[in-house]
């Protein structure tokens, strides 16, 4: 593992070295543990919200999921074959239902463990004949295009609405990976010297009128994961989990990561993986 750790990190630019933090001692004066006080949103945050709930009654993702269930089923690709038929996402040959909650997960067939992403564009390639570097040309949207695996990730996203998250961090690669990604968000560098948890790892941070969710937690780590892939309102258009972390890379000043790379997989398998347990509501609105 400590030569995966390395690789991974130096492919990053990333050195530095890693805090643990050792939980305070109660009081000797207080037998019960105060519970922790009730988060205090300011009135931006609480018209934020009140918005984007009524976005979420007529949510523009669902455009993207049927778009993506017909990607889904029908048979494309040099060879001619529908991914509903080929591609295993965990969940046997064509399921999509659970899938999303339970990934990142190892496939023995690629020998990777591999976020929902990551898994689709994988078997685009190996079971459909599409090239990896023309998918990875234009990975993701902008306003005047949307990239078939979008459309996918969000069909996929939306047949796990409303279940738990379930990372299978017992497998020992997955939890490899795991440790990994917590490793590789606690590593800072770059010209400011940043690392993912710089901004991600303790409670009560905000850039302007953007809250930041402490992904070491799972209430953080939930927020994190709440919503992607989402319709950003800002831009009007539909994005992925693998994009919203390739940007922080690009937020941090740091080289970006390869598209669909061990790299993102690992960070994502750390996030999702802290917030094992919570619902997930699926395709969201963002701002």
């Amino acid at each position: 593992m400590k030569q995966r750790v390395t690789g991974a990190l130096c492919a990053l630019a990333v050195m530095g070295s890693a805090f643990a933090q050792t939980p305070a001692k109660k009081p000797a004066a207080r037998p019960v543990a105060q519970a922790p006080a009730a988060e205090v949103k300011d009135a931006a945050t609480l018209e934020f919200e009140k918005f984007r709930a009524e976005m979420e009654d007529s949510n523009p993702a669902e455009l993207f999921e049927m778009k993506g269930e017909e990607q889904w089923k029908i048979k494309r690709g040099p060879n001619n074959v529908a991914l509903a038929e080929s591609c295993d996402l965990g969940q046997g040959v064509g399921k999509v239902a659970g899938a999303y909650v339970k990934m990142p997960r190892y496939f023995a067939d690629a020998d990777a463990v591999m976020d929902a992403e990551r898994r689709i564009v994988w078997c685009m390639v190996e079971k459909q004949g599409f090239k990896f570097d023309d998918i990875a040309k234009k990975p993701f949207a902008d306003s005047n295009f949307t990239p078939d695996i979008t459309n996918l990730v969000t069909y996929v996203a939306g047949h796990s609405r409303n279940m738990k998250l379930d990372v299978p961090l017992k497998d020992p690669k997955v939890r490899e990976a795991y440790e990994i990604g917590k490793a590789m968000a606690a590593y800072r560098a770059g010209p400011y010297d940043f690392s993912c948890n710089t901004c991600h790892g303790s409670d009560g941070k905000r850039i302007r009128m953007q809250n930041l969710p402490n992904i070491s937690t799972p209430q953080g780590a939930i927020q994190g994961v709440q919503g992607w892939p989402g319709y950003r309102m800002t831009g009007g258009v539909m994005l992925t989990h693998q994009w919203r972390m390739s940007d922080c890379f690009r937020q941090q000043r740091f080289p970006q990561p390869k598209y669909a790379s061990d790299a993102v997989t690992y960070l994502l398998t750390y996030m999702i993986g802290t917030a094992n347990g919570l619902e997930y509501k699926g395709p969201g609105i963002k701002r």
